[in-house]
């Protein structure tokens, strides 16, 4: 609705420019139509406008925020996903995968996905970041990071529950979820020189 109105409010000013303005509003408009959700997708962590209003965003496909590439493939494939009306093909790929993606979203490998809201508790992860003692695979590394990145969404009790089932990484650690949020911390570049 928002690019609809955008483009209805060049055509109405740009109008008056006569034919010249007309060849304006249609390059703006297919500029907008084209590039509106990449720029939102890049500058807004994944929402449009209208994605925000429903709490969804996009991201890649491990979770890690959306590139430029990604998103410039997914939006210029709605075309494809519109086929042959009211997104069609797009609703189709859709019951046809297991994490619900339309033809974008498969050859971008993105996902669209709901925000998480917190529990009350906080979402600021104030530790220090700590260098892990023992060499991480990627999985685990992925694992530590994802479970920071969720710390908010869980008890303080439950936490710790997980961060115990990490045995060895935390055997000496009296603070457990601390020590894994600081890895996490670590590993997503805080602390390094």
């Amino acid at each position: 609705m928002l690019r609809g109105l955008i483009s209805l409010l060049l055509f109405a000013a740009l109008a008056l420019l006569g034919e010249m303005g007309i060849g304006i509003a249609l390059i703006l408009t297919f500029l907008l139509e084209w590039f509106y959700p990449v720029y939102f997708e890049l500058r807004h962590q994944g929402q449009t406008p209208g994605k925000k209003m429903l709490d969804i965003y996009v991201a890649q496909a491990d979770a890690s925020p959306i590139t430029f590439s990604a998103s410039l493939v997914r939006n210029l494939l709605r075309v494809v996903d519109f086929l042959p009306l009211f997104y069609g093909f797009g609703f189709a790929s859709m019951l046809l995968n297991q994490r619900f993606q339309r033809l974008g979203d498969l050859a971008a490998n993105t996902v669209v996905l709901h925000k998480i809201s917190s529990n009350g508790y906080s979402t600021a992860l104030n530790v220090e970041a700590i260098r892990p003692t023992v060499p991480l695979t990627l999985p685990e590394q992925q694992a530590i990071m994802l479970f920071a990145q969720r710390s908010h969404t869980l008890t303080p009790a439950r936490l710790d529950e997980l961060a115990q089932m990490t045995d060895a990484l935390v055997a000496k650690q009296p603070k457990p979820t601390q020590y894994l949020q600081g890895i996490a911390h670590w590993l997503t570049g805080g602390g390094r020189t």
